[in-house]
């Protein structure tokens, strides 16, 4: 039975929607259509329907509270997806929701920081900067004369996300319960990770960290600025930081005026995110144009660091791996890496994945963003999805979220980006430093100390372990998923051992006839071809062991 707060939500959504004159939702929801007659008792309701729908829209989407706005936020990105009206009044959610009171923000601030406004800054703005759904930002300037900016959460704001998140709960098990696609969409574990990340946003030093990480790893950098951090004025609900100035990314009038070279500045979009997924794996994940600003002649500004993602060793390797295959046409391992990654069935015939992959994926190559209709490819992506049983990967939604903004982006900037040349060559660079025989001598002679220092505690671990399997008491903590991973690799890793151990044969053999020819024939001037021979066979198996490893 549906939690009563629970229902008492449901109920005021309906209202919301219908209170905006977006009666018609209300009546494909199915449930609470009565709700759509006592709305119209609301004297404005006749006004709010005469307004455009856009504007209904958003205002709705204001009145429903965070976890709305946030959603308005990621289509307003899509403007290839949505009628241009909507779209561009969706984009006033970046940055421009309601702000709440001064008074209620200055009595947090210093409730947070035990000191006044005026101990703490020379100046504080009680005009807000900017608005957004879960906090708002004051411009100030501290004692020792640096400008800053001042971001304070919305009083109760959490309250509000928990009943909304609960409500998604409730939604995702319905779904379990009654529809046949939830096994595969897996919405409970999809809310699970929504619930983590927008939970996270609410913790500031969180989001301080976020900056202080990225600043770092941008050091220097010609291509994006991370503004500086003041700890000692940072809490759990007010974050305080170096103020910025550039122009936003979305005002492509004024960008125009600056000089700013769009090609450069759309490429450097695409360099930003997968120098982040893949150098660093930790990727600024909320990078809707509210959230970004420019100067010229190409250099990015990011500022909210509350969502960042990072994603395990292994979804980063099938990722690079899927990427560069993608680019290459290699449609054959792109079906390959799906199943060996476990995200469809190992049951799939993989001749037959491939075929329907190169079916949707062919015909957008070669072709510049502005010739590209997302909405149809994604349509029949996740067409393709259904069929093949393919599973969401809730560890990856906010990838993708980032990756669609940032193809949103250079569709606004620059149309005729090419997204995948511009991408292709940092993938192939990344696999060189990570993948390549140097690399791996490299990562081994680097865990050297490490193995060294482990080696004299593995007899007693071993003991440990089959004692513990003799007694009965050995725990394996196996999920079906697990199992099905490590059906997945048996085969292929069963020829690297195989063919390792026969290099490595080939390698001993010919270091012992090597060592042979040195003790009998010293002293001749006859040396036998069969060491360099055989050394040789052995350094094939060995190649042939780390492919695709």
């Amino acid at each position: 039975m549906i939690n009563p707060k629970l229902f008492v939500r449901l109920l005021h959504i309906n209202w919301v929607l219908v209170s905006h004159g977006l009666d018609e939702m209300a009546q494909k929801i199915h449930l609470f259509r009565p709700v759509r007659y006592l709305a119209k008792v609301n004297s404005s309701w006749t006004a709010r329907r005469e307004a455009p729908v856009g504007q209904r829209i958003r205002l709705a989407l204001e009145d429903l509270g965070p976890i709305f706005v946030k959603f308005g936020q990621a289509l307003s990105t899509r403007k290839d997806l949505l009628p241009e009206d909507i779209a561009n009044e969706l984009v006033k959610l970046q940055d421009k929701v309601p702000p709440f009171s001064v008074t209620e923000a200055r009595q947090l601030i210093e409730a947070e920081l035990g000191s006044s406004i005026d101990e703490v800054f020379s100046e504080f703005d009680n005009d807000v900067l900017a608005s957004a759904s879960v906090a708002q930002v004051h411009a100030a300037t501290l004692k020792t004369g640096e400008d800053v900016v001042v971001k304070v959460l919305r009083p109760d704001i959490e309250q509000r996300i928990r009943i909304d998140i609960g409500l998604l709960y409730e939604i995702a098990k319905l779904a379990e319960r009654f529809w046949p696609e939830a096994k595969r969409l897996r919405p409970v574990e999809v809310v699970a990770e929504f619930e983590k990340t927008i939970l996270d946003e609410l913790d500031l030093i969180r989001e301080a960290g976020n900056a202080a990480k990225l600043r770092r790893n941008f050091e220097q950098s010609e291509v994006l600025y991370i503004p500086k951090i003041y700890w000692p004025y940072t809490r759990t609900k007010v974050l305080v930081m170096e103020r910025v100035y550039g122009i936003p990314v979305g005002d492509i009038e004024s960008l125009e005026a600056a000089g700013v070279d769009f090609k450069v500045l759309a490429e450097r979009g695409v360099e930003i995110f997968f120098t982040q997924v893949f150098r660093d794996n930790f990727f600024h994940a909320d990078m809707h144009p509210g959230n970004i600003f420019v100067t010229a002649p190409a250099k990015y500004i990011a500022i909210d660091f509350g969502i960042v993602g990072t994603l395990s060793l292994s979804d980063q390797r099938y990722l690079a791996e899927n990427f560069l295959a993608f680019f290459n046409r290699d449609y054959y391992r792109v079906a390959e890496m799906h199943v060996a990654s476990g995200w469809v069935p190992n049951t799939t015939r993989i001749e037959e994945f491939e075929s329907a992959i190169r079916t949707v994926c062919e015909p957008i190559f070669e072709k510049p963003l502005k010739e590209i209709s997302f909405g149809l490819f994604l349509l029949r992506l996740f067409e393709t999805a259904r069929r093949f049983d393919m599973e969401v990967q809730p560890q990856l939604v906010l990838l993708q979220k980032t990756l669609l903004n940032i193809e949103g982006l250079g569709r606004e900037l620059y149309p005729e980006l090419d997204l995948w040349q511009t991408a292709k060559p940092f993938l192939e660079d990344w696999f060189k430093e990570r993948l390549s025989p140097k690399a791996k001598l490299t990562k081994v002679i680097d865990k050297m100390p490490l193995m060294a220092e482990q080696l004299p505690e593995i007899p007693a671990l071993a003991f440990r372990v089959l004692d513990d399997a003799a007694k009965g008491k050995l725990h394996v903590n196996l999920t079906a998923k697990d199992l099905a991973s490590l059906r997945n690799h048996l085969v292929d890793n069963q020829r690297r051992i195989v063919s390792s151990v026969i290099g490595a044969t080939f390698v001993l053999v010919a270091t012992m006839l090597g060592l042979a020819d040195y003790v009998v024939l010293s002293n001749s001037d006859e040396s036998s071809l069969w060491p360099w021979f055989l050394a040789a066979v052995g350094g094939i198996f060995f190649i042939r062991a780390n492919q695709h490893s």
